[in-house]
Formats: C-alpha cells, sequence, structure tokens
C-alpha cells in the first residue's frame, strides 16, 4: 500500500508540475490582472483562493480581485502576533474594496496550548512557531481548495528570484500573478488606484509580518531582510513543498 502511495504522489507531482510549467510559460507576458482573471473564470473555477498577509504590498492583489470576483476567500493567517497597524488596515481594506469572504485562520488551542504554553516559541524555535500558526491552519483550510494566489514578487529576495508565474507545490497550484513586478510597479498602481498605505510602510517596514518577528529595513537591503532578522530563516514555511524537500 505505501509503495502505491508513493507512486501516486509521484504521478500527482508530475502532472501537476507539468500543469504549472505550461501555465507559467503562457501567463509570462500577461499583464497581473489578465493572469488573475484566467486563474479565477477559467482554470481554476470555485477551487481557488487568495493569501493576504494585508502588509505593505497587498492592496493591490485585494483590488484586483475585488475587480474580478469579490466574493473570493481571502485568507487570512491570523497569529495573534500582527501589528496592531496590520488588524487595522485589514478592516479597512475589506470595507473599501467590498471584499465579501474574508476568513481569519488562527492556531488550534489545543496545540497552542501544549506547544506554546508560556507564548516564547517565536523565540525559542520560530520554524515551529510559523508551523502552529501559519502553515498548519492554512494547510487545513486549503483541503477544500486546488489552488490559491500568492503576492511574492522576484525582487523580493534572493530567494525568489526565479519564482514563476504558476507553481505546483506537491498538492496545491500556487498563482504569482506579481512575480515580475518591481517596487516602482506596485507604488504606480498604488497610486494610479488611489490605495491607501499600510502605516508602517512609511517607518521602514518593507515586508510586514509578526511584531515578534520583524524589523525595519535599512536602506540598500532586501525588502523582507527584516523578517526573522539575525537568524537564517527567510521564509514563514507555507510555500515549501508538500512532497519532498522539507515539506510543510
Amino acid at each position: 500500500m505505501t509503495i502505491l502511495i508513493d507512486i501516486l504522489k509521484e504521478q500527482t507531482r508530475t502532472e501537476g508540475a507539468l500543469r504549472a510549467e505550461a501555465l507559467s510559460a503562457a501567463w509570462e507576458h500577461l499583464t497581473a490582472q489578465d493572469i488573475l482573471r484566467k486563474a479565477i473564470t477559467e482554470q481554476f473555477i470555485g477551487d481557488i483562493t487568495l493569501s493576504s498577509s494585508f502588509g505593505a504590498d497587498s492592496a493591490v492583489l485585494l483590488h484586483m480581485v475585488s475587480q474580478i470576483e469579490p466574493n473570493l476567500p481571502v485568507i487570512f493567517l491570523d497569529t495573534d502576533r500582527h501589528f496592531f497597524q496590520t488588524i487595522q488596515y485589514r478592516d479597512e481594506l475589506v470595507t473599501k474594496l467590498g471584499l465579501t469572504n474574508l476568513v481569519n485562520l488562527k492556531a488550534d488551542p489545543a496545540e497552542a496550548a501544549v506547544e506554546d504554553d508560556k507564548n516564547t516559541l517565536w523565540r525559542t524555535q520560530p520554524n515551529q512557531c510559523c508551523d502552529l500558526r501559519k502553515v498548519r491552519p492554512l494547510n487545513r483550510f486549503m483541503e477544500g481548495f486546488g489552488a490559491w494566489i500568492s503576492g511574492r514578487k522576484r525582487h523580493q529576495s534572493a530567494t525568489r528570484t526565479s519564482l514563476p508565474i504558476v507553481e505546483f507545490d506537491g498538492k496545491h497550484f500556487k498563482v504569482n500573478p506579481l512575480a515580475t513586478w518591481t517596487a516602482a510597479d506596485v507604488e504606480a498602481y498604488f497610486v494610479n488606484h488611489d490605495l491607501p498605505a499600510h502605516p508602517l510602510v512609511d517607518q521602514g517596514f518593507p515586508s510586514i509580518g509578526c511584531f515578534t518577528c520583524t524589523k525595519p529595513v535599512a536602506a540598500g537591503e532586501d525588502a523582507r531582510s527584516g523578517r526573522w532578522a539575525g537568524t537564517e530563516k527567510v521564509e514563514c514555511g507555507i510555500h515549501n513543498p508538500i512532497y519532498g524537500g522539507d515539506g510543510i
């Protein structure tokens, strides 16, 4: 039975990877709006969500989605450690853009009580903290969907320079409509569509996560260099592959 399961997993991974590669090639030079429209209304109808941190750049994708399908599930991973400005910004954008299907996901209370009873897991084991508060809640919710939209961009860090438009993690397709965008592209979109900025951007936060693990970024540094600064950690884990690699 184990061998059969492994064979089926490998077949799924291969088929998914080929489909993602084909879509990436076909969509590489499309606008972000066209990529979103094709993903939502053609390729993954009723089977796709948007994950949003409601961070520095988030209003761009949220605005685009509101113009295509305002009832699309928008996932917010509520770690109980977000800056209060992020929570306020989330509520402001949802109202302003008319988004009608915000989904707040939190860690399982029983798991949190066992694994982080002193609320210090972020300091002692940051990978496990992200797994508890982000990876597992998202994985549980995504059991009902086959694809999700991410706001990642190639310019953000050295680990994202080869980011494809569409990828397959072994179980889900991930669509990255803004992969080719620069910081200037994002800024122009904010201006052109009169979108409010996250309050922390002017305070030196180009990438905003939990207040326990996010610091301002110095001029010339990667946009995400303030995330888990001083450690080797560069991602929360939700974008690691399901099969193979480090897993999630």
